[in-house]
């Protein structure tokens, strides 16, 4: 697990936070003695789409669900 003293984070908080991937944890330290722990508690990148927001979007075939030539001969 990685650590940075307490003197680094201070300094670089906004850059160690966006440097952090799901699941990461730096180890903050005082005198080489751990005091404290960030990790990330949100994920990085969120879904961007919203159900149904594809409603009137997406087209489909009107035969979707015919059986393939290839396959006839199996459905009879």
């Amino acid at each position: 697990m990685p650590t940075v003293t307490i003197q680094e984070a201070q300094a670089q908080l906004p850059d160690l936070i966006h440097g952090l991937n799901d699941g990461d944890e730096l180890v903050i330290t005082e005198n080489n003695k751990p005091v404290a722990k960030l990790a990330r508690t949100e994920p990085g990148q969120q879904w961007p789409c919203k159900a149904g927001s594809a409603k009137g979007k997406i087209h489909m075939a009107a035969d979707f669900d015919q059986a393939l030539e290839d396959f006839k001969e199996y459905m009879e």
